[in-house]
């Protein structure tokens, strides 16, 4: 930590008068643990890391680190199965084992709601916790299938709300009631990734990979399109029909408010615009918003809400990326094209309407030879798009990245994944979780704007964050929070091999971060935790990078083949401290790994625990990273 962090704690524990040591820490280090050598450890969740915190008084303490599991998809919880699926009309989808599960838990929001009861308030405060299922990957009736095929975005995704108490004492978190939130009153929920808790204690998720408005109408996808999902597949299984779904009703914001009696409202923002969103995070002032991009071709979106506290409307940008290094993971200066102001009634009401992709554009997938035609390339593939008169404010919200491609818009990122944000140093962070395709030098892409070397381990990213910016345009931008510029930070860059593989199938090295994917900051710990879901290593991790002393350190182990997700960081909530932190499909072999063996080990010997341990892979953990009797301490 720097001087002035370690001044103003003290002078902020003067001014507070007596407290406990316990509350008043300066400096925090974790201690990273070895990576994982045995069948038992490829296959479980789990962390010997350590973490050493320095209290205002002088006097340190180090702890040891524990993962602690408050549920699991599959299980019962007062009755009700976690990650359950529903239709329309809130009925458990079933196959011949029952009801189905995601065995995709993703972002989390540990939250106070106010007048909410503990089972025994003597010794417990409640809380709440919204979780994220993003999918289920195995198919129906698994593993009793003769062919395995991967259900991704083949279901309806849910989310859920866990009562939680914990313990005054400890701070240890249990869970003692599920429900599943209804999507019901917003036409279901689709592929819930990431998420974060607003400054106003809501809930806000995502809907990643919006499906392809252009293909559902019957018009034929792009030349390199990366829309793999299956909207008619996810409308059987949901409203009991292919042809109900209307894409322009998923790829959203959905945020969620919990009720003091356990009861919550969803609501979808459509003034956000429609992407790939891996997430959305808040700034400071409750008004701009930064939110990631996944897959191919993909862009970097900002938004200022008109009210602080209020997404229903405000304005969008889109970010033009002008390089000035390619060293290290590149860096570059950060400009904004305006897409349009907007609220979620005025967008709501085209979609009501019966607006269709080919209401916005006129699209050619070959070179029509017409220059009133504008070539793109972005996540759907490579298109000719002609705007139709008047389409402008359509096109903005809900084809938000054709659309930012049309004016200039930078659309060559890659797998942009999480973000979050240092108030302290008005800063935000970015991963890509791979360096490829349109991140590389493409000369033939429309616009080439990005021009880096490859690197399958991805890069993490700096935004330096600045008031009084102008966008392309020449408007003021009513933010304090503009991103100006976006620099790779070099200890974070990823450990990609070049193409080789060590001895047991690695492509990337185990002592470095490799396809970041969920990352969260603690301005208290002054710490970056990441999450990782790599292709290219056999066991994720979870990493925690001190900004200050650029210090990485392994915290957690997944099992072989499964994804970080649900990172979470709560810096003190009735005196304690939580990362919270889940994984997703353990043994993924469709999508993730090679794993060669190891002395003593096959592929088979790990994939065999991991079947026993997570019930055939439909089974996958919600937690938190504590210490062993519990939580970590609160932290000021």
């Amino acid at each position: 930590m720097t001087q002035r962090n370690i001044l103003t704690a003290a002078v902020l524990a003067a001014l507070s008068g007596p407290v406990s040591a316990k509350s008043n820490a300066f400096a925090v280090e974790f201690f990273g643990m070895p990576a994982p050598s045995t069948v038992e450890e490829r296959a479980s969740v789990y962390t010997s890391a350590r973490v050493m915190i320095t209290y205002v008084s002088g006097r340190s303490e180090m702890l040891d680190l524990k993962y602690h599991a408050l549920t699991h998809t599959t299980d019962l919880v007062d009755g009700q199965v976690v990650g359950g699926l529903f239709d329309a009309s809130d009925a458990p989808i079933m196959d011949s084992y029952g009801q189905m599960a995601s065995d995709a838990p993703d972002g989390n929001s540990l939250m106070e709601i106010p007048g909410m009861r503990a089972e025994d308030p003597a010794v417990s405060r409640p809380l709440a916790l919204v979780t994220n299922f993003e999918y289920r990957e195995v198919p129906p009736d698994y593993p009793n299938v003769t062919t395995y095929t991967s259900f991704w975005s083949k279901l309806p995704a849910t989310m859920g709300l866990t009562k939680i108490d914990q313990d005054k004492t400890t701070g240890r978190l249990s869970a003692v009631d599920y429900e599943h939130i209804s999507f019901a009153d917003v036409n279901g929920g689709w592929i819930h990734c990431a998420s974060r808790l607003s400054p106003w204690n809501t809930h806000l998720g995502s809907e990643e990979y919006e499906p392809d408005a252009k293909t559902r109408e019957g018009i034929p996808a792009a030349a390199g399109t990366n829309d793999g999902t299956d909207i008619a597949s996810f409308s059987k299984y949901y409203f009991g029909d292919e042809a109900t779904a209307n894409p322009y009703h998923y790829g959203l914001v959905p945020e969620v408010r919990v009720r003091h009696d356990g009861t919550t409202r969803v609501v979808k923002h459509y003034a956000l615009g429609r992407i790939a969103r891996e997430l959305v995070d808040v700034q400071p002032d409750g008004r701009t918003l930064y939110m990631g991009d996944d897959g191919g071709y993909t862009g970097l979106f900002m938004f200022v809400a008109d009210e602080a506290g209020n997404l229903s409307a405000g304005t969008l940008y889109a970010a033009k990326w002008q390089q000035r290094s390619d060293l290290n993971g590149g860096s570059a200066n950060l400009a904004w094209i305006r897409l349009g102001h907007a609220s979620d009634k005025k967008i709501a009401g085209l979609v009501d309407g019966g607006v269709k992709f080919s209401d916005i554009f006129d699209v050619s997938n070959t070179d029509p030879g017409d220059p009133s035609f504008t070539k793109v390339k972005t996540y759907t593939g490579t298109e000719w798009l002609r705007l139709k008169p008047g389409m402008e404010t359509a096109a903005a919200f809900l084809e938000t990245r054709r659309y930012a491609a049309l004016l200039g818009a930078t659309t060559e990122f890659s797998k942009m994944e999480g973000v979050t944000h240092n108030a302290e140093d008005k800063k935000a962070y970015v991963v890509i979780s791979r360096l490829e395709g349109g991140m590389t030098d493409v000369p033939t892409d429309p616009q080439n704007d990005i021009r880096l070397p490859r690197n399958d381990g991805g890069a993490i990213y700096e935004l330096n964050l600045e008031r009084g910016q102008k966008d392309t345009g020449g408007r003021w931008i009513q933010s304090r929070y503009v991103a100006t510029s976006m620099v790779s930070i070099p200890e974070l860059l990823g450990g990609w091999l070049g193409g080789a593989k060590d001895a047991e199938g690695n492509r990337c090295a185990q002592d470095k971060v490799c396809g970041a994917d969920n990352i969260a900051f603690s301005e208290n710990m002054r710490t970056l935790f990441i999450g990782e879901d790599t292709s290219r290593r056999n066991n994720n991790y979870v990493w925690a990078f001190n900004v200050d002393s650029r210090k990485l350190s392994r915290i957690l182990s997944l099992p072989m083949y499964a994804e970080a997700s649900g990172l979470q960081v709560v810096d003190n909530q009735g005196g304690f401290s939580y990362i919270m932190s889940n994984f997703q499909h353990p043994g993924e072999q469709d999508q993730h790994g090679e794993f060669l063996g190891a002395p003593g080990m096959t592929e088979a010997d790990v994939l065999h625990a991991i079947d026993a341990q997570w019930t055939d892979r439909k089974r996958s953990a919600i937690g938190y990273i504590g210490t062993q009797d519990g939580a970590l301490p609160g932290l000021k």
